[in-house]
């Protein structure tokens, strides 16, 4: 049997943009895509604490370091500059991965910072605010 798990949480991330006339997409900084274990293109569910709103959407790498969230095309109706968000991912795993299982949380601050990094099996790690 497989069962449809968490993979990893970036928890807390602010939009910092908008742009309703593009492709589509949700642009998520470089850095911490590789923070999160996302990849460029990967399927994510966003969760908005502001409205309410939940949706797919995938990820496009945005600039290094520069902490952006930026909603895009249609994603762009469902949130405003400054909401709190939650992006998910989610695997398959299978009964024989369950006990090494280890899903990716990152937490952010106000300001899109790393302030913690947790897995299931490895203690909390502070990486520290700005």
């Amino acid at each position: 049997m497989q069962r449809i798990l968490l993979k990893s949480k970036i928890h807390g991330a602010r939009i910092t943009e908008t742009n309703l006339y593009y492709e589509g997409s949700f642009t998520i900084d470089e850095e911490l895509l590789e923070v999160a274990n996302i990849l460029p293109y990967e399927k994510v569910s966003v969760v908005n604490i502001n409205n309410g709103e939940r949706f797919d959407t995938y990820v496009i790498p945005g600039e290094r370091g520069k902490r952006d969230f930026c909603l895009n095309g249609a994603a762009a109706r469902k949130g405003l500059v400054g909401d709190e968000v939650i992006i998910i991912t989610y695997t398959v795993i299978s009964e024989e991965e369950l006990p090494k299982y280890s899903p990716r949380i990152v937490i952010l601050d106000k300001n899109n910072e790393v302030v913690e990094i947790t897995n299931k099996t490895e203690p909390k790690k502070v990486v520290g605010r700005n």
